[in-house]
């Protein structure tokens, strides 16, 4: 078994089990697993799914799950930890884009069971990255640090490219009116482009009338239009304050906030409670809210 420890700016695990366990970790994005061999099931939330030797998982931080091992297995965990999206502007490789990528993913991904690599071609890119990185990590040293940082953002960008072709809002899955899985998937595209999502301009996208669209909308979310995307964006809000280097100015401009207190004062009042104590308590609220695991 090989363990980085969490104050690194990743964690990687290479075990072999015949009984699964919970493992007492915090993980702020997502995990990602290799079964190198074995067979059994995947658990989230109490949705299975068989495994075997070549599955590749996404752990979400925030919903329960285990696996139900049939025969011993060995599986590769690696994590990202919050400190590895610190200073990403500082760093050589730009990381600004796929982080904003990776945070719309995590506050929108349904995080059911099963493969969440489809094509061969990135099931074998991935099988490549981990064995480099597994490598390095057993001869860890401060010169290895640069490349598997390097090596698990080439890992994030093709998890982000798989993820995105497939079904993304489980609030939308099972719903027979496709318009709304279209209207979520835009309006979360363009969560940071204000225009974009006034009334107005999603009745012409949508082919609607401006007085039906917020209708249309609250009959098939259950919520109204307006708190959805405010909600929307403080789910992006948290990802980036337990994240991210991003200063509250450059959150508040980012997302279409008036200014800082104004992203302040919605924070508080959807959340519960202020920036200031919810990044000392370093956990979700709003994204973890409706979740299993509460």
């Amino acid at each position: 078994m090989q363990v980085l420890e969490a104050d690194k700016p990743f964690e990687i695990q290479e075990i072999e089990l015949s009984e699964w366990s919970p493992r007492p970790v915090k993980n702020n994005f997502f995990e990602f697993v290799l079964v190198k061999k074995g067979t059994g099931t995947q658990c989230i939330d109490y949705n299975d799914y068989q495994y075997t030797a070549g599955s590749m998982f996404l752990l979400p931080p925030l919903k329960c799950h285990k696996f139900d091992i049939e025969s011993t297995s060995q599986f590769v965990f690696i994590r990202f930890t919050d400190s590895f999206f610190k200073n990403i502007r500082k760093s050589s490789i730009d990381r600004n884009e796929w982080f904003k990528e990776a945070a719309y993913i995590l506050s929108n991904y349904n995080q059911l069971p099963g493969d969440v690599i489809k094509n061969d071609t990135d099931k074998n890119h991935l099988k490549s990255l981990i064995s480099m990185i597994l490598q390095e990590s057993r001869n860890y040293d401060k010169a290895s640090v640069s490349l598997i940082k390097s090596l698990m953002t080439s890992i994030l960008e093709i998890l982000i490219r798989n993820i995105k072709k497939g079904p993304i809002f489980e609030i939308a899955n099972n719903h027979p009116d496709e318009r709304i899985t279209k209207m979520l998937i835009y309006i979360n595209e363009y969560i940071d482009q204000p225009h974009y999502l006034k009334v107005e301009n999603l009745a012409e996208t949508f082919s609607m009338s401006p007085t039906y669209v917020s209708e249309f909308f609250k009959k098939q979310v259950k919520i109204s239009l307006r708190e959805y995307i405010i909600k929307a964006k403080l789910r992006l809000v948290e990802i980036r304050l337990l994240n991210s280097d991003y200063t509250l100015t450059e959150i508040a401009d980012d997302l279409g906030f008036t200014d800082v207190s104004h992203l302040s004062k919605t924070f508080k009042r959807y959340v519960g409670i202020s920036i200031r104590d919810f990044k000392n308590k370093g956990e979700y609220i709003l994204l973890k809210r409706g979740t299993n695991c509460d």
